[in-house]
């Protein structure tokens, strides 16, 4: 039965494996064992699982997920070998956790009502235009709405990459007019494209040209590489130094420093405007102590927000 299964339902499959098998931590489990948790989970359908099948999924999961199921020899238990691909920032990752969230709303119907989500802009249904795109290296035709000058611009672009960024997509891509492509790529926010269409003509992609070294020492989805990068220095009040840590700002964090008052971070990368509305973001609770001219930026703008503040009083 389960050989002539296909789509969603065999995907939520697969992350249920996954994510049982992870569930056991180092010690691993037994195919028995992993037999027994899936009839006791409504979607075994009452049936179980045969091994030759489990085998077959072991190989498909390694295509998909690029993590692999091994067997213990000497035990015959089965554990995940690259458990860090979970926590990694990566495609792959992403989509694994994507789907298993997936799965865990498809099996809550019951308490849908009480499942609040986040609202992701319309503009990902350009997603999938553009990825495939991407994949054929074709130029783009799109029609762009500017925030700042309030107008809609059609031109060409050859893209790069996609990154998400706070529910947002984004698009880097290289204009194919003169004057703007020497400039270098440059963003676009797929919720600000107005229409979007593939061309007939190709580009070649740059060999020398990587998603990860372009955003490397940005925080969000801003890549000015005119700014320079440095070591931040944060004080965190320890009541809110918690999340700093178990949820990282950056992949450079390191914790240098703590007490029962505060701790002390350090990053190593471009401050640039998104990661300067982070540290706002978190209000008196976060101090920023080098470098100084990122620390007089936020003394101006503390005080540009409180005189706001004063003229309305």
């Amino acid at each position: 039965m389960a050989s002539k299964e296909r789509g969603p339902n065999l995907i939520r499959k697969y992350v249920w494996v996954l994510e049982t098998i992870c569930r056991a931590k180092e010690k691993g489990i037994t195919f028995n064992e992993l037999n027994e948790k899936w009839m006791e989970d409504d979607i075994s359908g009452g049936v179980d699982l045969p091994k030759r099948t489990f085998n077959n999924w072991r190989v498909v999961i390694s295509d998909i997920f690029n993590i692999d199921i091994e067997c213990n020899p000497s035990e015959y238990r089965y554990y995940i070998r690259q458990k860090a691909e979970f926590s990694r920032n990566g495609l792959r990752s992403w989509l694994y956790n994507t789907i298993s969230v997936s799965n865990a709303l498809l099996n809550s119907q019951k308490i849908k009502d009480r499942i609040l989500l986040e609202y992701v802009p319309s503009g990902q249904e350009h997603l999938y235009t553009i990825i495939e795109a991407m994949k054929e290296n074709r130029v783009l035709s799109i029609t762009y709405y500017s925030y700042s000058k309030d107008e809609e611009y059609s031109f060409d672009v050859q893209p790069y990459c996609v990154k998400l960024f706070r529910q947002r997509w984004y698009l880097v891509a290289l204009s194919t007019y003169t004057y703007y492509k020497e400039k270098g790529p440059r963003l676009y926010a797929l919720d600000r494209i107005k229409s979007l269409q593939t061309t007939e003509e190709t580009f070649e992609m740059p060999e020398d040209w990587s998603a990860e070294d372009y955003f490397y020492g940005c925080f969000g989805i801003i890549a000015e590489q005119s700014v320079k990068m440095e070591t931040v220095k944060l004080k965190v009040k320890a009541s809110q130094a918690n999340y700093i840590r178990d949820l990282k700002m950056h992949e450079s964090q390191k914790e240098t420093e703590r007490n029962d008052e505060y701790s002390i971070f350090e990053y190593y990368l471009r401050p640039q405007y998104d990661f300067i509305q982070e540290l706002l973001w978190h209000g008196e609770g976060m101090e920023v102590l080098e470098p100084l001219t990122l620390r007089e930026q936020i003394i101006g703008k503390i005080e540009a927000m409180l005189n706001n503040y004063k003229s309305t009083v």
